[in-house]
């Protein structure tokens, strides 16, 4: 490498790029020292490894911004470093710096994720504008990785909220059994969201583009029900006065939804049986079968093994639904995401009816999380949806809450304990889940008066991103201007 300019250390900011953490992973240490005589002056910060192992180690544990990386070294080559950087996931931007430059060399270390190329010998200013070029692609980088973080955040997982570890599973899951065939049970109380699983299964799968059907299977009589399903022919019944198409034909090449499978008769839960294990279905009072090709998911809120027990529930067909479970937990088990269910639920409603709520007060926030929610998000979305109408305040407080609510006492309050070991487990989960919830809106109420009400000032005096502090002010329902 040239020499650097005497004046490079008094380069202006503004045509270089913000301060970058670097690493030099090259065997000759004079790289390494001509590059870090270069940079520290205009402000970064320059680590240097004449050792292929050593520079690897401190790529994925360093967290740097921009790795310079050597392709011909004699302990282990540029091409086969990278290959580990991103396996191990490194988000950090390379260059690879060489003598040797080809055009084959080149695009191989493209292919693997390398951002630029550079040649031995190389100028102070070809090496600043490289920098720059990759510090760039970095920062688009990390933006849109945060601005898809906060997409997320605002619109949640296919439209469905949560952030507790119980709702993550329940997305990791529906992404991984949507692009398949496989049939799936879900089970939760109601109002817990299971269609909107459903809705999430079908949109991310390869029927995407074909029907998505749905049956209650509570709403009719079981002969009606058949005939809903399977479909009849013309005369088979008292009032069959044409042929009819079932649930299962015309979602040929799609996804059928059955809701409250628990409440299938035993004789219809045989042919349901029949028609999975052959893939054929046979119209009431018809003779002949007719192949279909549907993805089927299955709902309920009862525990059909207790109901296979009891033989209520055919085992067999109980087997044959529950290919991939998904339990949707109550919303009384992952109360920490009740303020980020709530503030959604309140921003759309005010949307909706052009209503200037902010948002709820600390203390009616503090019931509502104390609330056991029995009918779950539904409950909580039509209650948000009153207050929203009734409220005369800019923000929700707890003399707006249901009497229900506001009789409930937060968990710190509660002097009886529980009577059986689930209850306590219970208990102290959530009595966990308040305490870090309450730590986190004090942490943030600090931050931003330390700031003076600036969000940009709050989120860089705690080293967050200012999406992330930002999505985390929603969560709980606080507005900068308030504070």
């Amino acid at each position: 490498m040239d020499e650097p300019n005497p004046t490079a250390s008094t380069i202006d900011q503004d045509e270089f790029c913000l301060r970058q953490r670097v690493l030099v992973i090259d065997d000759e240490a004079a790289i390494g020292a001509g590059i870090k005589r270069c940079l520290v002056p205009a402000g970064h910060e320059v680590d240097a490894f004449d050792r292929s192992a050593h520079g690897l180690t401190a790529a994925i544990n360093g967290h740097y911004d921009v790795i310079f990386l050597d392709l011909m070294m004699p302990d282990m080559g540029g091409l086969e470093v990278l290959r580990r950087i991103r396996e191990a996931a490194v988000s950090s931007e390379v260059v690879i710096i060489t003598g040797h430059s080809t055009v084959e060399t080149a695009v191989e270390a493209m292919k693997l994720g390398a951002a630029d190329y550079l040649a031995k010998p190389f100028t102070p200013s070809e090496l600043r504008m490289v920098l720059k070029k990759a510090s760039e692609r970095s920062r688009l980088i990390r933006e849109n990785a945060a601005l898809r973080q906060e997409l997320e955040l605002q619109q949640g997982f296919e439209g469905m909220i949560g952030e507790s570890r119980a709702m993550q599973n329940v997305f990791a899951l529906i992404k991984r059994v949507a692009p398949t065939d496989g049939t799936v049970l879900i089970s939760g109380e109601s109002g817990t969201g299971k269609e909107m699983v459903v809705r999430a299964i079908h949109r991310l799968s390869l029927r995407r583009e074909r029907p998505l059907l749905a049956c209650d299977c509570t709403a009719l009589a079981p002969s009606l029900l058949e005939s809903e399903l399977f479909g009849h022919v013309k005369g088979s019944f008292t009032g069959a006065v044409a042929t009819k198409r079932g649930l299962f034909e015309v979602a040929d090449g799609g996804t059928l939804f059955l809701d409250e499978v628990a409440n299938l008769s035993l004789e219809t839960q045989s042919k349901l049986l029949r028609v999975l294990e052959t893939r054929m279905v046979r119209k009431v009072g018809d003779t002949a079968e007719r192949e279909v090709d549907i993805r089927l998911v299955a709902a309920t809120n009862r525990d059909l093994m207790s109901m296979a027990r009891e033989g209520t529930f055919r085992e067999d067909l109980y087997y044959r639904l529950n290919v991939v479970p998904i339990h949707l937990a109550p919303l009384r088990e992952r109360t920490g995401d009740i303020p980020r269910l709530a503030m959604v639920f309140l921003e759309r409603i005010c949307r909706k009816n052009q209503v200037g709520i902010r948002g709820f007060t600390p203390e009616a926030m503090t019931l509502m999380e104390s609330y056991r929610w029995p009918g779950n998000v539904r409950e909580l979305r039509n209650i948000v949806e009153r207050m929203a109408i009734l409220c005369d305040a800019d923000r929700i407080e707890p003399r707006h809450l249901p009497p229900e609510i506001r009789s409930c006492r937060p968990l710190a309050e509660v002097s009886q304990l529980p009577r059986t070991w689930k209850e306590f487990r219970e208990f102290k989960q959530k009595a966990r889940e308040a305490a870090v919830e309450d730590l986190e809106r004090r942490f943030l109420l600090d931050a931003l008066r330390e700031s003076g009400g600036n969000v940009s000032r709050a989120a860089e005096h705690v080293k967050m991103q200012r999406t992330q502090f930002h999505a985390l002010m929603r969560k709980h329902g606080l507005k900068a201007d308030l504070i």
